[in-house]
């Protein structure tokens, strides 16, 4: 089947959205996705139905059927196999010629240099709880100027942020230093989303545990992420169209059939963000309490 394959005529139909020499500017560019999760899995398989041609992807884990709901990937006949392993062999099914560098013990401090090297763009992917390693790794991207897109799956609807070469960085954003676990969850939920849309539809509140690691998911909420992440990446890419950079933001829900932009200067050192992050941390103390009274 390889020996069929042909590039010009598998993403002939991606031709009218982009030019034909845009899309000969894809088949040479490369993107780095860390996680092949629930959103990585699928930002991978969309970049590649693009017709992106190089790819460097990392992920630690295996597929279990509690990923079932969500994840590329995540299928009977791949239990316990090797998430990076199995997305790889299905994009290489999309596109025979890709050139694939896969990171099965993940991303790390001893291997970020190797995994963004040569990358044109970098996707995150990572669990929405892997703090450390995405702190060290979009800290790299930004020393190395490298262009790094975060969409979160949240509730049934997407949050975007993207941080460009020269501009602001993650932890200017975020501002997670000397924070603990608990801290860093919060101020990541509310820097990545500050308008909160998927907040007001939220069935069973005991299924949301931040100490413990824990929060529901769907399916809708991870093809969303792709779609926008892609066509960030997209602009990237090919250098055209707007690209709305931290602290600008945006929040699409599509439950509640609602888009917001944000613009938070400052990212979560800004007084809106600050009233939101006390809020936050009260509310968080009442379901703790709740969770107490009912044990």
């Amino acid at each position: 089947m390889a020996a069929a394959f042909d590039y010009a005529a598998a993403f002939a139909r991606n031709i009218g959205w982009v030019a034909e020499c845009e899309q000969n500017r894809l088949r040479t560019k490369r993107v780095a996705i860390a996680g092949m999760g629930g959103v990585g899995g699928v930002h991978l398989l969309t970049l590649a139905r693009l017709g992106v041609g190089a790819f460097n992807i990392a992920d630690f884990d295996r597929f279990d059927l509690v990923n079932f709901n969500r994840q590329a990937g995540a299928v009977m006949s791949t239990l316990g196999r090797p998430k990076v392993e199995v997305l790889a062999e299905m994009a290489r099914d999309i596109n025979p010629e890709l050139q694939i560098r896969a990171y099965p013990a993940g991303v790390s401090d001893a291997n970020l240099g190797d995994f963004l090297d040569g990358a044109d763009a970098y996707v995150d992917g990572l669990d929405f709880f892997s703090f450390a390693a995405r702190r060290a790794t979009f800290a790299a991207c930004h020393r190395r100027g490298v262009p790094a897109v975060t969409a979160a799956p949240l509730g049934i609807g997407a949050a975007v942020l993207v941080f460009m070469p020269g501009g602001m960085s993650f932890e200017e954003y975020f501002c997670l230093d000397g924070c603990d676990e608990e801290e860093m969850a919060v101020r990541f939920l509310l820097g990545l989303s500050p308008a909160m849309l998927q907040q007001a539809y939220l069935a069973d509140r005991s299924r949301v545990n931040l100490s413990e690691r824990r929060g529901p998911s769907t399916i809708i909420a991870c093809q969303l992420c792709a779609g926008v992440a892609a066509s960030e990446a997209l602009k990237i890419l090919l250098g055209r169209g707007r690209v709305l950079a931290a602290p600008h933001g945006y929040q699409f829900d599509a439950y509640r059939c609602r888009l917001r932009h944000t613009w938070r200067p400052g990212g979560n050192r800004n007084p809106l963000q600050r009233l939101a992050l006390w809020l936050a941390r009260r509310q968080l103390r009442r379901m703790k309490a709740g969770e107490k009274s009912r044990g």
